[in-house]
């Protein structure tokens, strides 16, 4: 595979979106994995919401809207100090444990996030985080979310690279599929299997928020769009583009 580019998506791809369950059970203990599950599914639709209705706010507004509505929902009230401490966890997710190594071991390629992270979400984040990539876009160039063609395009805008050239890589099957259509190559990484799943369903008479998320989110969408590569792991990437 003759790649120039791999870029990756942000949330849920190189950085571990659940690590902000710390600080919402902390915040409202015994609801802390039920807030981050229905806020990120909400936060989610509300991105694809606002696309469709042609009414583009930033990913920090749709962040903070889905996380009011979240809290609304189950009857939860926070003081204005443990919001903003929950919302700033958005700007101090914690990496997967091979995100590091991974894009070290990528060096020579075009390194770069192409993501629905607003650009002040997306700059403050790979700083704390200590990444080192060439580029990090966000969808605000355009003012429309992943997975419209329009926010893909980005990449060959910013980079110079066609995409017959990229390798795009999400968790995200959404995203996946997104990508795929609009013509890159692309990676998914399915960190969870169907065949985990199902144990998942049978070792529970009642299904953990957690596990319901995983049904919802992290099995490939039924959109005639499949994947060129399945991975486990960003470890797979280096081998996977002849890197190294």
């Amino acid at each position: 595979m003759s790649i120039k580019a791999v870029v990756f998506d942000a949330y849920g791809t190189l950085f571990d979106i659940q690590s902000v369950a710390e600080v919402t059970e902390e915040a409202f203990p015994g609801y802390g994995e039920l807030i981050t599950q229905i806020w990120r599914i909400k936060q989610l639709e509300y991105s694809w919401l606002r696309s469709l209705m042609r009414r583009y706010e930033d990913f920090s507004v749709v962040t903070r809207d889905s996380l009011v509505y979240t809290l609304r929902c189950l009857g939860l009230q926070s003081e204005p100090d443990a919001f903003e401490r929950i919302m700033d966890k958005y700007l101090h997710l914690e990496l997967y444990p091979d995100a590091l190594a991974t894009l070290a071991a990528l060096r020579g390629k075009q390194l770069a996030i192409l993501s629905n992270g607003s650009t002040e979400m997306l700059t403050t984040l790979v700083r704390n985080s200590g990444l080192m990539l060439d580029a990090t876009i966000s969808v605000d160039a355009q003012k429309i979310f992943k997975p419209a063609p329009e926010a893909y395009a980005l990449i060959e805008q910013r980079l110079g690279a066609a995409p017959s050239d990229v390798l795009f890589v999400s968790s995200n099957p959404w995203d996946a599929c997104g990508a795929k259509a609009f013509g890159l190559n692309v990676a998914w990484i399915e960190r969870v299997t169907p065949e985990a799943m199902a144990l998942a369903c049978v070792e529970n008479d009642v299904l953990p928020p957690l596990t319901m998320f995983k049904a919802l989110r992290t099995q490939l969408d039924e959109l005639g769009c499949e994947p060129d590569y399945r991975i486990r792991a960003l470890a797979e990437l280096p081998a996977l583009v002849g890197a190294g």
